[in-house]
């Protein structure tokens, strides 16, 4: 993407920017507006942007982990262990990581921040992507969100993906580019459709936009995007990226499920 390009987005842009504080303001803020819960909507008292109980349901994922999809394994293994299914059928991405375990609380910090944009919870949630795909981020030269259908963009008036890659490309330094790719295909919502049906459902349904390509072309791409439940859309959006000619395409979610890859037969 051109730096003249409304979709690019430099990090030098954000680093050169002078920072203010803010904690006179800060604190009178939350006097007049305190703080409430992400989920329940209560006051939370403290810093805590959850319940105690609410927080003591979440589950952070950290090594022990698959060193290509990032399922998490019961016993300690080696650093560079990789995961049955991603021996018996690579994924077409590099690698993957996520912040959470998709669970009940997980689930509805998601769909807060998916069909009610609740975009105060931004700089949390990029915060633990960030840490979850420290390495990655350390590799990347450039930040990709998983595309919405042009019509589902209109219909719901922003993409959360874009949300979250914005807010990790602030907080990490690395470029950010939000239309390198584009959704060619409007396809049913994954819910409730099989491994196989997610598949079929995606394919071929992503490509790098027309002028995109030198942005793509030998670099190390990270994509974002909130849920890795099969992989189905992170392998079809790796396989556009690497046809454009991207040299490693690695994904970091805010969520995953946490059950092994399916091997397709």
């Amino acid at each position: 993407m051109e730096k003249t390009s409304p979709g690019y987005v430099a990090a030098s842009a954000v680093r050169d920017k002078p920072r203010r504080r803010h904690s006179r303001a800060g604190g009178l803020a939350g006097l007049i507006w305190p703080q409430r819960s992400l989920i329940t909507g209560r006051e939370v008292a403290g810093p805590g942007a959850l319940e105690p109980e609410l927080w003591a349901k979440l589950q952070f994922l950290s090594d022990p982990l698959c060193q290509r999809c990032g399922t998490p394994f019961d016993i300690a293994v080696d650093d560079a262990q990789v995961c049955g299914a991603c021996l018996a059928n690579s994924p077409v991405y590099d690698r993957a990581r996520a912040a959470l375990v998709y669970g009940d609380v997980s689930r509805d910090l998601v769909l807060g921040l998916k069909y009610q944009g609740r975009r105060d919870s931004l700089a949390l949630l990029g915060g633990w992507m960030t840490n979850a795909g420290a390495g990655l981020l350390a590799d990347a030269d450039l930040i990709v969100p998983v595309p919405l259908h042009y019509l589902r963009l209109v219909r719901r008036g922003f993409n959360q993906s874009v949300w979250l890659a914005a807010a990790i490309s602030r907080s990490s330094g690395v470029d950010l580019s939000v239309d390198a790719l584009k959704r060619i295909k409007s396809t049913p919502i994954q819910g409730g459709l099989s491994a196989d049906g997610r598949r079929r459902n995606v394919q071929g349904a992503f490509r790098v936009r027309k002028g995109r390509e030198a942005r793509i072309r030998d670099k190390k791409i990270l994509l974002i995007d909130d849920v890795l439940t099969t992989g189905a859309t992170a392998e079809a959006c790796s396989r556009a990226l690497k046809r454009a000619g991207a040299s490693c395409v690695d994904v970091l979610t805010l969520a995953r499920v946490a059950a092994p890859r399916g091997i397709p037969i």
